[in-house]
């Protein structure tokens, strides 16, 4: 429809407003590291906004199409009237558990398989994090993210392609997983005690990013649940320090931006 970039273009940003009238202001308020808006790489994180929120939902078209079609083919029709018959909030909340595994391995091979990292390796370039960054990224790198998030979910039956209305929850958990991103890359000081052994945060994120020691790479892949990386090895959160220093070599034959 002729109408339909013009209302992509016009959610981009509306959305673009409404983060930047949350995160703004506290990184003004909490600074970890007091920086001016519009900061070195401002406007390539900008275009990398708009192009990730074009380009990574075209590419996955066609892969979660095929997904959807297959699994209606595996699971039989009782499996899937069960997983429709959850209540919304309590599948809503499967899907997010479930997409945390999904979304942890294709993070994780994201950094240590060579050909992934070099999608990868633009998200790691950026020497100074704040919420903006969590835009800059591959359109490539995204979408396969998001669809190794999505791929467990659809094969439980979690989302219901086939339902006689759009199901709403996978667009629902992309929506809040995409908003939490741009917290855990916050510029912000905070540290939430406790909380921080049960839900990603900016210092938890934060160390994913660093560069400073070898010994802290390749740490902390969980969106939402630190408890992940604690089950698979790779969780690392000193409770007194935060990253000196950000971002990775550009080249991913660098294998000190790797391991």
């Amino acid at each position: 429809m002729p109408v339909q970039p013009f209302t992509e273009l016009l959610r981009l940003v509306v959305w673009l407003g409404l983060l930047g009238l949350i995160f703004i202001p506290l990184e003004r308020l909490f600074p970890l590291m007091p920086a001016p808006i519009l900061r070195p790489h401002f406007q390539a994180d900008l275009a990398y906004y708009f192009i990730n929120g074009l380009l990574p939902r075209l590419l996955l078209i066609l892969p979660l199409s095929a997904l959807a079609w297959a699994v209606r083919h595996l699971h039989p029709i009782p499996f899937y009237a069960w997983a429709a018959s959850l209540p919304w909030r309590e599948r809503l909340l499967l899907i997010i558990l479930v997409a945390e595994v999904g979304g942890y391995w294709g993070h994780r091979l994201s950094h240590e398989v060579p050909w992934l990292w070099r999608f990868h390796a633009v998200h790691h370039s950026a020497p100074h994090i704040d919420w903006l960054v969590n835009s800059r990224a591959h359109p490539f790198d995204m979408a396969f993210g998001r669809f190794s998030a999505l791929v467990p979910v659809y094969l439980i039956g979690l989302a219901q392609p086939s339902a006689a209305s759009p199901d709403l929850l996978p667009m629902l958990y992309t929506v809040i997983a995409t908003t939490w991103s741009f917290f855990i890359h916050a510029n912000l000081n905070w540290r939430l005690g406790w909380l921080e052994h049960f839900i990603a945060t900016p210092a938890f994120h934060h160390w994913h990013h660093t560069n400073e020691d070898r010994r802290h790479l390749n740490k902390n892949y969980a969106t939402f649940l630190p408890l992940m990386d604690r089950i698979f090895g790779s969780h690392y959160l000193p409770s007194q320090r935060w990253p000196l220093s950000y971002g990775l070599p550009m080249d991913p034959t660098d294998s000190n931006a790797r391991a």
